[in-house]
This record gives C-alpha cells, structure tokens and sequence, in this order.
C-alpha cells in the first residue's frame, strides 16, 4: 500500500446535490481533505493523491465527463494501489396531493364529428412536498457485469511489486516493474480477469468494513455494500486498482445535512474511514485479501 488516491465527488460547474445550506461537492471536498490529512499522519509513507483540492473541476476540465476521465486516468497514472470516492447521498422530495373539493367547469366531449361542451365536477387539490426521510450511509462497489471495462482498466496501467501471486509468468520481488500487455490475446485476457477479480474482492472487503464501522458508530444501516453501474459511478470500473465510492450522508436530509456539515459529524466519518483504510492495509500486507 504505497499510493492512495482519494477523489472528492463534483467540484466547480458540477456541485452536486443540494441541501438546504450546502452542496456536495463542498461537503465531499472538506471531508477528504480531512481524510487525507488524518492518513498521512499516521501513515507518512502513504502518498496521498487528491484528484482535487479546490472547488473545481478535477484537472479544471469544461465538462462533467472530461472530469470523470481525468479522474481515472489521474488515478491510473499515478500508480494508486487504491480509489476511494467521497460524495453525498440526495433523495427526492415527497410529493403529496390532498382531495380539497369539487368545481363545476366545462369539458369537451366527441359527437359524431364534432366536440360539443359538457358541464362536469372537476376533482381539486392541493399539492405540497416534505423533505424525504432518507439517511444513512452507502458503500458503492462497481457492478460484475462491469468486468470486462475492469479488465481494460487493469491493461492501461503499470503495477509495482507482487500482486497476491498471481502474475503467472512467475511472482515478481517487492520493486520489480511489471507491464501488464495487451489483453488481445485471449490467455493474457484471462490474466487481467484475474486482476479485475482480485480488485473486485478487496474492493468488496474494504467496502464492507465501512459499511461495518459506519453502523458500529450509530449510522442507519441501508443494506450493506451495493454494486452500482450508472454513469456517476464510472470511475470505479476505470481504475486500474480496488475502488470504492462511499456517500457519508444524504445532503437532502435536514438533520443529516447538520450531522455531514459539522465538526463532530466530519470527524466522526474521518475516524472510520481511517479505521477502515488501517484494516485493509493490514489484511493487504498480511496476503489475506483476494486469495479466497
């Protein structure tokens, strides 16, 4: 575990969902920034790579999905050995519709060849929206049938070191530089699956254990880990390395907006990715993730 890249979500033309004070791309910037610092304190020799700092764009880029690539690419070309994205959840408002009484107004209806007018009760109501009640924390994780894209990812990048001994040509010494080839060649194809495999399992490990410390800590369990593969998360199956993304509330919830903006919420939700990040470099070093 040399090199972790840490992407907060959004930035500059794209903030994100929006809460009633805040948006996500600010909340999810403080809290990685946060996240970062806390890592490199008790980590010095992890680097830390931050696909932004500021309220922009990653790479200051026109548009969402030039963002979205540059992230991935930032990513690969830094030789992460692993992703983690911080976003806010949103929710929809509740919509709500009350019968309030009936009107007498005039409706067309068809005769032969013509519409003629009709008078009829006309049903009215009032509308009105509440906040949705939506809370709690998700682990995202990108969707299996998504391996192939994994796969690609896998072949862009360049990997030092042994990867839980599955180079096939034979496990290399800590520092070696392996180039993974072109996966053309449907045996080096197999190859890289094993690589995507190994990522998806570790991703999986790493997911369930913030999951796991969120509700440790009180947080509303939601269900566990989910695999997702919507445009949003596309960064998870173009990183050549494990990648999770982790929504540490739902901005659209009034008192979980308070909870992610606060100090004790951010501090909160930086301990247990920290606790998180120290177990699975634990299990990472110890060779039991990615072998089962």
């Amino acid at each position: 575990m040399k090199t972790l890249i840490i992407d907060p979500g959004h930035g500059g033309i794209d903030p994100g969902a929006q809460g009633d004070f805040s948006h996500e791309a600010e909340v999810s910037l403080e809290v990685s920034l946060k996240f970062g610092k806390a890592i490199e304190k008790e980590f010095p020799d992890v680097k830390i790579v931050y696909t932004r700092t500021t309220d922009v764009m990653p790479g200051n880029k026109p548009t969402k999905d030039q963002g979205l690539r540059y992230r991935a690419d930032l990513a690969n070309s830094s030789g992460g050995d692993l992703f983690i994205a911080i976003h806010c959840n949103a929710a929809p408002d509740i919509h709500h519709r009350e019968l309030t009484g009936y009107k007498t107004g005039t409706v067309y209806i068809k005769k032969g060849k013509k519409k003629v007018p009709v008078k009829k009760k006309i049903a009215q109501y009032r509308h009105w929206s509440t906040p949705n009640p939506a809370n709690g924390t998700e682990t995202y994780i990108w969707a299996v049938n998504k391996n192939d894209a994994k796969v690609n990812s896998v072949n862009k990048t360049e990997y030092y070191g042994e990867i839980d001994s599955t180079d096939v040509s034979g496990s290399p010494a800590i520092g070696d530089h392996i180039e993974l080839p072109d996966p053309s060649d449907p045996l080096e194809k197999a190859r890289m699956l094993i690589y995507a495999q190994q990522y998806f399992r570790k991703s999986l490990s790493l997911a369930d254990i913030v999951e796991k410390g969120f509700q440790a800590q009180g947080r509303t369990y939601r269900g566990g880990v989910k695999q997702r593969n919507d445009k949003g998360i596309w960064v998870l199956q173009a990183t050549g390395m494990p990648s999770i993304l982790v929504e540490i509330g739902f901005i659209s919830n009034p008192e979980e907006e308070k909870y992610i903006n606060s100090e004790k919420g951010q501090d909160e939700i930086v301990e247990n990715l920290v606790n998180a990040f120290r177990a699975y470099k634990e299990k990472l070093e110890s060779k039991t993730i990615g072998t089962q």
